[in-house]
């Protein structure tokens, strides 16, 4: 049986959270920045150690916070299946801080207002524009001690624009998922980062 994981990728407006999903799942990167304005599910397959994980990608346009409860949820449409989902990609941009205290706050809502034990959901914290290193508001080892350290959260640097450890943070993601217990819910995962039928990576 093929599990299913729901993934809600958060960020602020900018940091490159579509383009980090488009690159995971078509191979593709756009220059033209087009604004995400509504919540787009994305449905790729993936295959990790021999096993097949069905993903469901929430790509969550940028919230003023999480929701507090179901009924909060259901009533902003951007936000709907975002409580519920089995694991949080948030996206800050290495070059802007208020990017990365946007999702400060998001973790520490999303531990205050979740359903569910908090502490057992993956939350993988990614700074994509790492191509743009020389302009970093903070050195890379200082900001993964902290997401590591005091948050508890798995960190990963990316740039979507080159396709670098896009791959990497998927699997880093399904790992923790994995580790964390999640084959023992009803929910499921499939690494294999294609949309298309016929397309399937291999991690």
């Amino acid at each position: 049986m093929v599990e299913t994981l729901s993934i809600a990728v958060i960020g602020a407006p900018g940091v490159g959270k579509t383009s980090i999903i488009r690159q995971f799942i078509y191979n593709d990167f756009s220059e033209v920045y087009t604004p995400t304005r509504t919540r787009y599910v994305y449905r790729p397959s993936v295959i990790l150690n021999g096993n097949m994980y069905d993903l469901k990608i929430l790509d969550v346009p940028p919230i003023s916070s999480f929701p507090s409860s179901s009924s909060q949820e259901w009533l902003d449409l951007r936000c709907r299946g975002v409580r519920n989902a089995n694991a949080y990609i948030l996206v800050y941009d290495i070059c802007c801080v208020e990017s990365f205290e946007y999702v400060k706050m998001i973790r520490q809502q999303i531990v205050e207002h979740r359903e569910g034990s908090s502490s057992e959901v993956p939350i993988l914290v990614v700074g994509n524009k790492r191509d743009l290193q020389r302009q970093r508001f903070m050195p890379r080892r200082a900001v993964s001690v902290l997401v590591k350290k005091t948050w508890k959260c798995g960190y990963v640097e990316c740039s979507a624009k080159f396709n670098w450890h896009i791959i990497l943070l998927f699997k880093e993601l399904l790992g923790i998922a994995v580790a964390r217990g999640m084959r023992q819910n009803h929910t499921s995962i499939r690494l294999q980062g294609a949309l298309q039928r016929n397309r399937c990576n291999i991690m």
